[in-house]
């Protein structure tokens, strides 16, 4: 189960790093008519970019998830510092769109769940490698 939760979450960072590598001409920036900025449209493209590597990262992580606990943690914790930033977004600068707030929610108490999930499991597999050693 959390093998199929995390390919479909993969999604998203796949599916929007693709979409963001079009930096202000993403279709939510663009639809927002910001004039052309080299600054924010680089940005946009770099952190679109890493995005879309996070999502590939997870990918590779699916088929060993049950022993891939660190780099699961490591992707888990770029998405937890990432809500960190949105939240700060928000106390700052003031809401985002309400999808953006229920991404922040994910990010920031998603995160250690699904860590804590995959710890879980991780803790059954190593087990059970185990007691198939025994027997053996």
């Amino acid at each position: 189960m959390l093998q199929i939760l995390t390919g479909l979450l993969g999604l998203v960072p796949v599916m929007t790093g693709l979409i963001g590598l079009a930096g202000l001409r993403d279709p939510l920036y663009a639809a927002m008519s910001l004039p052309a900025n080299n600054l924010l449209d680089s940005n946009l493209r770099f952190f679109s970019g890493v995005w879309l590597g996070l999502g590939i990262g997870v990918y590779w992580l699916i088929p060993r998830i049950e022993v891939a606990g660190s780099v699961f943690r490591l992707l888990w914790g770029m998405i937890f510092l990432g809500g960190v930033g949105r939240l700060l977004s928000m106390v700052f600068v003031g809401l985002p769109p309400w999808p953006f707030v229920g991404f922040t929610v994910l990010e920031i108490v998603g995160a250690p769940l699904f860590v804590s999930w995959q710890v879980r499991i991780a803790r059954r597999f190593r087990v059970a490698m185990s007691s198939r050693r025994q027997h053996t």
